[in-house]
């Protein structure tokens, strides 16, 4: 056996063997998702805002360098353009090399939105040259993981992947909401990632009706193991007929104190098929206690303002075991995938 063919055996060995990690940097209701694959390549998904003296890039700075220990982000995918995704790319680039930018295309606002445009030309000038755009469909290239495009600029797979398949009975009255009138959100770049039996899916701010084309009267995407809720667990989103055709066992809500969060969201989690564990980024002062996770699953206490920054991370093992853990208390829950 040659020296390279042995060294390729104990790499894919080690592959084979190592974690995939998921955190949820809080950026206090916006949305930052650090991804760590097994081979060590990093996809960041969003950063939080910008001003604020820097908090959300620092937040994102400090968990990839010495907790996440990364020496630059392989992959930086931003949803869409709303400040509260984008606000923070030109501060954390002087922060940490990003070798590649994921976007959904132009900005799609006009600009009588001058502070949006404003980051949107912010953005633009950081990732000239260095910019992919996404495609439902296109995969982003990741060892050891498969990452697939299911939704980008208001379009969306149209065939099921995932083992997904007619869902007509979930569909029969489901409930209908306006058209989103902000075309960004419906621009949100949503990707399912899945590593052996594992399935985490991530829809950035797509609105309710365009969820629904994910799940009626076709289930697009399958069941997952982990769903991130969309939209910061805001009602505009968070259609029961897609929560429920993908049945998570854990669900992690990138909420704020006083953003998303809304009572009709936990109810439909909750009522969700399956679902054994129900994380948040912040206790949520939109919602009775009652609905709410028990105090150690939330990552964050305190109103925005008074907050710590604390992350929720996701360990995945290649066996299928997977365990959330809270940065405030470190406690930690383990699951299996079905």
């Amino acid at each position: 056996m040659s020296k390279i063919l042995a060294l390729l055996m104990v790499l894919g060995a080690f592959l084979a063997a190592a974690d995939l990690n998921i955190y949820l940097v809080d950026v206090e209701g916006g949305q930052s998702t650090l991804i760590v694959a097994p081979s060590g390549q990093s996809l960041l998904i969003d950063t939080g805002i910008a001003g604020a003296e820097g908090r959300d890039p620092k937040r994102i700075f400090d968990l990839a360098t010495n907790v996440a220990h990364l020496s630059k982000i392989d992959y930086l995918l931003i949803t869409h353009y709303h400040g509260d995704h984008i606000g923070g790319v030109p501060a954390l680039a002087k922060m940490i090399p990003i070798e590649k930018f994921l976007d959904h295309g132009e900005l799609t606002l006009e600009s009588d939105r001058p502070a949006m445009v404003q980051l949107w030309s912010a953005y633009k000038q950081v990732a000239d040259g260095k910019r992919t755009i996404l495609q439902p469909g296109d995969k982003i290239p990741i060892t050891g993981l498969d990452v697939t495009v299911v939704a980008a600029a208001g379009k969306a797979v149209t065939k099921p992947i995932n083992g997904g398949g007619s869902n007509a009975a979930l569909c029969k009255d489901a409930q209908q909401k306006p058209t989103d009138q902000d075309p960004e959100n419906g621009s949100s770049v949503g990707i399912l990632l899945t590593y052996n039996k594992f399935r985490f899916v991530d829809l950035g701010d797509l609105p309710w009706l365009q969820e629904q084309q994910l799940a009626c009267p076709v289930n697009m995407l399958g069941t997952v193991d982990v769903y991130l809720t969309t939209h910061h667990g805001l009602d505009r989103s968070g259609s029961p007929q897609l929560v429920w055709a993908l049945k998570p066992r854990v669900a992690l809500m990138n909420n704020g104190s006083r953003k998303g969060g809304a009572a009709f969201t936990f109810e439909t989690l909750r009522k969700s098929p399956g679902l054994q564990g129900l994380w948040q980024g912040h206790y949520s002062l939109n919602a009775d206690k009652e609905l709410q996770s028990d105090e150690k699953m939330i990552a964050n206490m305190e109103p925005t303002g008074q907050c710590a920054g604390n992350w929720l991370s996701l360990k995945v093992q290649s066996d299928g075991t997977y365990t959330v853990t809270n940065g405030r208390n470190h406690f930690t829950r383990s699951y299996t995938v079905r």
